[in-house]
Formats: structure tokens, C-alpha cells, sequence
């Protein structure tokens, strides 16, 4: 049965409720299965619905949970919050298939593992006989922080806080954020950007005095953030699914491989695709798609992975980031599990800011393009696509697809594409609509507005009269003292 085990070589091996409960191992790694299971043949699900396909995923990864508490999971997850009737439609525009991942209450791909999350943790801390409370603790770029408050809000034994950039998100994201309802959450701003965030949670989870003080006034810290492995399983279940959906739509044959293109910033997402192949899912190129902040393009084309650079808040700003938390994860599967080697390159880039991978990791990294576009590139492809094909994405979409297209310029590589469509046009809906050639409005409330006069496109359900909402979260927080606000929150 597959177990779970830490990234930086400790010998304590979870079952997967426990990797979920606890969040990050014990000497700062981050969980990964002891071993990969297989799918089998992909063809059999042709015909299954969304939570079929995601029942049959979470299944292999998730052994220890029952067959019953499983299903409760992903039925209780994926229902009628979901505005498509799909839950994940995949869309033909242009040359290449859009997985269009943010149906959901926050319409972001961040709900597709968020909407099961808390019933993931809830059904282990019962598996595990927990009784202390849950603090959900998650820095946040944009998008996860109001999943993961949505996703948590008022359910029983929880405590949720995000800490997110005041400065660096959209305003459609901040407003969904600071207008969240529920007596269990707390959101602050913090200044600085969303790396000073992540770095400032992940010293939390690292301080054991920290942890023993509120282990005596009986609360657990765990998180929300795609270093759990119960937000990352999750997601694997929608790249399966859009295989599937091409063998149904006669776009790729029995066998038959595919490209997978994702906006990336943490590394989440893309490392759940790499998790689609490894089960049985033929993929040829993760294209790995970054804006200005480039650190993973740069990364993939030298083997160095180096910070020591300017930071951009940028129109896409779930992909503001330096620090890709889940790259650990795949550099470890290409070591050869090696935890040492692993610990060694997170210290280097803890204390030196940078670290060279090994030539055996670089040639794993072979399966990986990178490229990255900027702003003026991102508005282009909006632009253009809606032009010429009447589809509108947003601005992470706009730079998966532009790499894309440089991509394919590049090699000629014109076999089938699925990019992960992450957020909804209307959470940018500035940068779409001046895009799309539109005038300037007011504010992104006001660009909602045109956006949908001038499309026709829906608006989420989650962005109606979101400025009409009341502000229940106000407070703002230096990046050195996240612990204090975590202790207000708490005590």
C-alpha cells in the first residue's frame, strides 16, 4: 500500500491521512508517495463522468481512505457549487484544447483540489482520532487563499488564516478575499510579495516551540497550500480527465501521446500532471509556462535555479513567485529518491540563493520546456484569440498559450495540446478587456461590467456583486510577524 515519505530523506513514513493532517514532514520536505501506482488503461474511463474518473485517481493515492469515506469525499466536493455540468470542460480554440478549471465558487483551478480538501482533512483527523483543532495556515498569490477560505469556512474544527500580498493581487481577488464570511476565517495582507508570505508560513511550520505552545492550548497546524499532498492529489484527477476526453472527442487514438501546457508558478499544478504520466497517462512535453518572473525558465534551460533576481508583480500574479515550493517534490523523483541531495540544494537556496542540479536531474528535466512571456506578450494572445476565435481566457492562460505557440514554432510539434485554463478572463478583467480592444473603466468591477456587455461571456456566480459585499477583513501585517497574527487569530 502506498505511504508517504519526506522529500529531505527523514525515515518516518505517513499514511496518507496522516501527510495530509500534518502538511509539511518533520525535517521540512514535503510528502511524496513511497511508490507510483498504475492507472492502467486510460481508454476503460471513456465514459465516466468527472467524479468517476476522480474517485478512480484519488483511489491509488489515497489507499488507507475506505472506498465509502472516499466516495463521501469526492461526491460532497464535486456537485452543484460547480457551475458546468462537466465540472472540467475542455474546449477546442484555435490549435489547442483548453481544460477550463475554474467553474467553481472562486473561479479559479484552486477549487478543483480546495472544494475536497476539508473533507479530506476532516474524514483523517476522524481516521486519526485527532482532537485537536486544525489551523489551516496558507500564503496565498491570489487565488488560493479565497478557495482555500470557501473551501474551509465554518466547517467544524477548523481555524483558517491567509496571508496574502496586499499589494500584489488583483482587486477582484483581494475584495473575494476581505469579504469572506465565516467565524473560523482570518485573512491578513502582508507587506511584501508572496514569496516573504511563503517563506514566512513555512517558518512557522518549522518552529517546534512554536508548535508545542499551540499543541498545550490543543490546536494542529496544517495547510492549505499545494505543499500538501491532499491539495496536490487532487489535482492529477484532471489531467487524466482531459486524456479521457480527447480519446471520447476522437482527438487522440489508444496510446496516442499528448502535450500538457500549464501557467506556472508554485510548480503545483505541472508536477500533478508529471503525477498523470507517471500513472499511465501518455504525455510527451510539460510545457512550463512562467511571465517575467522567469526563475523556471531559466531554471529548466541551465540547471541552475537562481533568486538572486528582480522581482515583477505582473497582470498574471498567481505566477509572481521566485520560490516554486513543488519543484522539491519532482527534483526529488529525478535524484533517484535521493533525500540527501534534495536538502542539500533547499539549504543552498535557503543560504545562498541559488543551487546547480545534478547531470542526472538535468536529463530528467528533458520531459520539461520552458518559456515565459511578458505582459505585452500576455495581452497580445488575449487579443488575438479572441479575434480570431471568439474565446476568451485569462492573462495565465494568455502566457501558457504564447508559450505555446512559441513552442510549437520552435520544434513543430503539432500534436495534440491541453492548457490548463486557471482562472476565469473576469478575475483580470482589466487586462482582458483593454485587450480585446475595449476603453479603460473605472475600476476591475467596472471592467466585469464591459467585459460581459462586450462578450457575452457568463460571469461567475462568486463575482456578482462582489463589490457590494462588506469588508470583514481589514488587517495588514509586517512579513516578519505573521507568528503574532497567527496567535491573534487563535487565542
Amino acid at each position: 500500500m502506498i505511504q508517504y515519505k519526506s522529500t529531505r530523506g527523514s525515515k518516518n513514513i505517513k499514511t496518507s491521512a496522516q501527510a495530509i493532517i500534518k502538511g509539511i514532514a518533520e525535517d521540512k520536505g514535503l510528502y511524496v508517495p513511497d511508490a507510483i501506482p498504475s492507472l492502467g488503461d486510460p481508454a476503460e474511463l471513456v465514459g465516466l463522468d468527472y467524479r468517476q474518473v476522480a474517485f478512480k485517481v484519488l483511489s491509488l493515492f489515497l489507499p488507507d481512505y475506505t472506498e465509502e469515506e472516499l466516495r463521501y469525499c469526492v461526491e460532497s466536493a464535486y456537485d452543484a457549487k460547480f457551475e458546468a455540468e462537466e465540472i472540467v470542460p475542455l474546449k477546442k480554440a484555435g490549435d489547442a484544447w483548453f481544460l477550463e478549471l475554474y467553474h467553481g465558487k472562486t473561479a479559479a483551478f484552486k477549487d478543483m483540489a480546495l472544494s475536497i480538501l476539508p473533507y479530506l482533512l476532516t474524514t483523517a483527523m476522524k481516521k486519526e482520532k485527532e482532537d485537536k483543532k486544525i489551523a489551516i495556515l496558507t500564503a496565498t498569490s491570489g487565488d488560493t487563499g479565497k478557495a482555500a477560505l470557501a473551501g474551509f469556512a465554518d466547517v467544524p474544527g477548523t481555524e483558517i488564516i491567509v496571508f496574502y500580498p496586499s499589494e500584489g493581487v488583483s482587486q477582484v481577488q483581494k475584495c473575494q478575499m476581505v469579504t469572506q464570511e465565516g467565524a473560523n476565517t482570518h485573512v491578513f495582507g502582508i507587506h511584501g510579495n508572496f514569496d516573504d508570505a511563503q517563506t514566512g508560513v513555512k517558518k512557522i511550520f518549522n518552529d517546534s516551540e512554536f508548535g508545542e505552545e499551540l499543541a498545550a492550548k490543543g490546536v494542529k497546524l496544517s495547510s492549505a497550500n499545494s505543499i500538501n499532498i491532499g491539495r496536490l492529489c487532487p489535482q492529477i484527477a484532471y489531467y487524466v480527465w482531459s486524456y479521457v476526453k480527447l480519446l471520447e472527442e476522437g482527438a487522440v487514438k489508444k496510446g496516442e501521446s499528448i502535450n500538457i501546457v500549464v501557467p506556472t508558478g508554485n510548480f503545483g499544478n505541472i508536477l500533478a500532471a508529471y503525477y498523470a504520466k507517471q500513472i499511465g497517462i501518455p504525455v510527451n512535453k510539460f510545457i512550463c509556462a512562467s511571465n517575467r518572473n522567469k526563475v523556471l525558465t531559466d531554471f529548466i534551460n541551465t540547471g541552475v535555479y537562481d533568486i538572486r533576481r528582480d522581482f515583477y508583480v505582473t497582470n498574471s500574479p498567481s505566477m509572481d513567485i521566485l520560490i516554486s515550493s513543488n519543484l522539491e517534490r519532482l527534483l526529488y523523483h529525478l535524484s533517484g529518491d535521493n533525500g540527501e541531495e534534495i536538502a542539500a540544494l533547499m539549504k543552498s537556496l535557503e543560504e545562498q540563493k541559488y543551487y546547480e542540479v545534478s547531470d542526472k536531474i538535468r536529463e530528467g528535466m528533458k520531459e520539461f520546456y520552458g518559456g515565459y512571456a511578458d505582459e505585452e506578450m500576455t495581452n497580445d494572445a488575449i487579443g488575438r484569440m479572441y479575434k480570431e476565435n471568439g474565446y476568451l481566457f485569462d492573462t495565465h492562460t494568455a502566457v501558457a498559450y504564447r508559450v505555446y505557440e512559441d513552442y510549437r514554432k520552435e520544434t513543430g510539434d503539432d500534436r495534440p495540446a491541453v492548457i490548463a485554463s486557471t482562472a476565469s478572463a473576469y478575475k483580470f478583467a482589466d487586462s482582458a478587456a483593454l485587450s480585446i480592444g475595449l476603453g479603460e473603466e473605472k475600476d476591475g468591477f467596472a471592467y466585469i461590467k464591459a467585459l460581459n456587455a462586450a462578450s457575452g461571456v457568463r460571469v461567475p456566480a462568486g463575482l456578482k456583486d462582489l463589490e457590494s459585499k462588506k469588508v470583514l477583513h481589514t488587517g495588514v501585517v509586517e512579513k516578519d510577524s505573521l507568528k503574532e497574527a497567527v496567535k491573534s487569530s487563535l487565542f
